[in-house]
């Protein structure tokens, strides 16, 4: 489209690429963008009724507050996807003109603002359900005091708002969203213009930052649930719930990291050396990212305890532990932290500890208070 001849100045969002656009079956396929959105969207619907049905039922406060930041991710997930979804193979079936379709740049703005806003959600989600389970192992009882339902609600709605209002800076005036290659979806313009590196410096170390506390609170999570489950006190704590969930919380970390440290370095390395954009490399770190919102639903689906009693059924469920499952690394990871911690067991609480027969005493399970 030529402005000149046609007298019109070209809107922000097209300054920099102006469609019509002549492009490549390489980078794009109307069959991939099809079946990505349907199984996207079919494995979070899925999910989301498995979760549902799971709150329902739950008892314990501390699953459910869990089992609500695994819905907001969820459903996050999949409205991600219908929306930027529907509009990009709509592209790719019509092939219509976002100029003439968008001549305000309406249309563009509220896909980039979706892009952002979808996109930094899950990494807030795993941040959030970070420090709750961090607090939830290493802090029982000042977190079981503080934390509801209602609360959890609350703080999944600022997640969503914290997400929505960053989003909404390229509309206020730091950084700019325009059309991207090949003309079949809308971001913010990653250049090293001073506004435009802001929002993305923004963009992405707020990204890279709820990686890096998700990766040292689960860590430190993980270590003191082995600790439970493998030391003097794991006859006397039952922490089924809490293995289960922190094993669907690392696969979500890991699958978060994955798909998204890519994009984020990528973004990083841009703007800050000053080079050209490279579309074919942000087309495939995109790509990489939206298969996170594929991939989160079957974390949830497949490490359920219902699913592994069904994949093992022969083995003993009655003690009610996920640990049954690897019975000689628990067995190493007992010894293990009974010698880092030998130094705290003395020999009076080891006799203590059995009965008058020199056999061990029964210790009945704490009863867990939701």
């Amino acid at each position: 489209m030529n402005d000149s001849v046609s007298g019109e100045k070209t809107p922000a969002c097209f300054s920099i690429n102006n469609p019509p656009f002549n492009f490549t079956r390489q980078i794009v396929s109307a069959y991939y963008s099809g079946i990505f959105s349907c199984l996207g969207l079919s494995s979070n619907l899925f999910a989301l009724g498995v979760l549902v049905k799971s709150y329902r039922r739950t008892q314990s406060r501390s699953r459910s507050s869990f089992l609500i930041f695994l819905l907001g991710l969820v459903l996050t997930d999949f409205m991600g996807l219908l929306v930027t979804g529907s509009i990009v193979v709509s592209f790719h079936v019509t092939h219509f003109n976002w100029r003439q379709l968008d001549p305000r740049c309406h249309f563009c703005n509220f896909m980039g603002m979706s892009m952002v806003f979808y996109g930094l959600c899950p990494l807030l989600l795993g941040a959030t359900m970070a420090i709750e389970r961090f607090v939830g192992i290493n802090r029982p009882f000042a977190r079981s005091a503080n934390v509801s339902r209602s609360r959890a609600w609350s703080m999944l709605g600022m997640v969503w708002v914290t997400a929505g209002c960053v989003g909404l800076l390229p509309l206020l005036g730091l950084g700019s969203y325009h059309m991207q290659m090949p003309g079949s979806w809308c971001f913010f313009n990653i250049s090293s213009s001073p506004l435009d590196l802001s929002f993305s410096l923004l963009f992405s170390l707020m990204g890279l930052v709820c990686l890096a506390v998700s990766f040292v609170l689960n860590t430190v999570s993980v270590v003191t649930l082995l600790r439970v489950c493998c030391g003097q006190e794991a006859a006397s704590r039952r922490r089924d719930h809490e293995v289960e969930m922190m094993v669907q919380l690392i696969g979500i970390m890991i699958i978060t990291s994955m798909c998204w440290a890519p994009l984020l370095v990528f973004i990083v390395q841009t703007v800050l050396s000053g080079s050209s954009l490279k579309v074919s490399y942000l087309l495939l770190w995109i790509r990489f990212a939206t298969w996170n919102q594929i991939l989160d639903p079957w974390v949830y689906i497949l490490f359920r305890r219902s699913v592994l009693k069904r994949v093992y059924p022969r083995l003993d469920w009655s003690r009610g532990s996920i640990m049954t499952l690897y019975p000689g690394i628990t067995a190493s990871l007992r010894r293990l932290t009974r010698s880092s911690l030998g130094s705290g067991v003395s020999k009076t609480e080891e006799s203590g500890a059995l009965g008058s027969g020199g056999s061990p005493t029964s210790l009945q399970p704490i009863p867990h208070t939701p």
